[in-house]
């Protein structure tokens, strides 16, 4: 019983340091030489969570949002405190658009076609390695499934 109320305050604390949404899985992907450690948002309660709250991300970590049907998705930034970039993917990871997201802005940014995923990383993260629209990620096949 112990272990059980000390793991609730251990979650209660990662959630008021803002890195503790619902634990959510880390899928690797990469786009080329480039590494992401991307928390997996799956389900309805974390797609909306996003990354609301946080104040920083590592340069190799994002969030990859995994919907469950193909749509012109569109991502924005209310209660979001860091700046990012949001990479529209396809069902096979080929990235469709990419948009810059200014932090605590209500402005739609949107697949350009329908998209299955949307990957949310550092402002200038994806400009800073030449990765633009036509790249593929490798490993989202090893996304989970939506819920």
């Amino acid at each position: 019983m112990n272990k059980i109320v000390l793991a609730a305050l251990c979650g209660l604390t990662f959630s008021a340091a803002g890195w503790g949404q619902s634990a959510m899985p880390v899928l690797e992907l990469n786009a080329g030489l480039h590494r992401i450690e991307a928390e997996v948002a799956a389900s309805d309660q974390n797609r909306q969570i996003g990354l609301m709250n946080r104040t920083a991300m590592a340069p190799q970590r994002g969030m990859l949002f995994v919907f469950p049907q193909e749509n012109t998705h569109c991502m924005w930034m209310r209660n979001t405190l860091i700046p990012l970039s949001v990479a529209f993917l396809d069902a096979e990871g080929t990235i469709i658009n990419i948009e810059n997201m200014q932090p605590q802005t209500e402005n739609n940014h949107c697949a350009k076609v329908p998209a299955r995923y949307a990957l949310e990383m550092n402002l200038g993260w994806f400009a800073q390695r030449g990765i633009k629209p036509g790249a593929k990620l490798k490993g989202i096949d090893k996304a989970p499934r939506p819920q």
